[in-house]
């Protein structure tokens, strides 16, 4: 009798334990969204409509700025070093002569990435979600400084992007600081070698348009 209880408990004991786990299991499984969540929260960016976003600009190469309205630095396409947002011109090397030479790769090299380490340059279609009106809402305010405000219409989240202006590519002159913001893409646009894929927003309007690659535009990073 003894022999019959003890299998009894044993068995009664394993079916306890086996519940506690599966439950347990079943409150910690995380859906996508929560686990893209959940990293977007331990690398301190955002999640607009499925994609990880920095909350800052690129400052110095390897890192972002220290502030949400900060312009941070201008980049060049598939060029690691920083051109400044306000004059006098001078990059991080501390040169001020401007390069208006074209990079002629084909993508955006790893080795020239301007992020901090676990964020890259964005693609085309990834400025593309952020530009799709059916899940993000978008507004041309100031506030802080900033500019262009994009709103995730799901979770809520928002994302401000400054309007730093631009370089030019032929001289580096700096043109339309504080009314537009001029971002790249690491896409290359198929119609010129020359050109690459940028975001640009002012006033009423945000959209993608292929920029001259020596130009001198913001760079905000997505998740790797």
């Amino acid at each position: 009798m003894k022999t019959i209880q003890k299998q009894i408990f044993k068995t009664l004991l394993l079916l306890t334990v086996f519940v506690l786990a599966a439950s347990s299991c079943s409150t910690t499984r995380l859906t996508p969204e929560q686990k893209l969540e959940r990293k977007a929260a331990s690398m301190g960016g955002v999640v607009i409509n499925g994609v990880i976003w920095a909350t800052r600009n690129v400052d110095k190469p390897g890192t972002f700025a220290k502030n949400l309205e900060d312009a941070g630095m201008l980049y060049q396409w598939n060029r690691d070093i920083g051109w400044s947002t306000t004059d006098p011109l001078i990059n991080t090397n501390r040169k001020t002569t401007w390069n208006n030479s074209l990079s002629t790769d084909t993508f955006w090299k790893m080795l020239n990435n301007p992020c901090p380490v676990g964020w890259r340059v964005p693609t085309k279609e990834e400025f593309e979600t952020l530009l799709d009106r059916n899940k993000v809402g978008y507004e041309r305010i100031t506030e802080n400084g900033l500019n262009g405000k994009f709103t995730d219409k799901t979770n809520g989240s928002f994302l401000f992007l400054p309007a730093a202006g631009s370089r030019k590519s032929i001289d580096g002159t700096l043109y339309y600081a504080g009314t537009s913001g001029n971002y790249w893409s690491n896409t290359v646009y198929e119609g010129d070698e020359t050109n690459a894929y940028c975001v640009g927003f002012g006033t009423g309007f945000a959209d993608v348009y292929n920029c001259t690659r020596s130009l001198g535009l913001s760079i905000r990073c997505v998740a790797k």
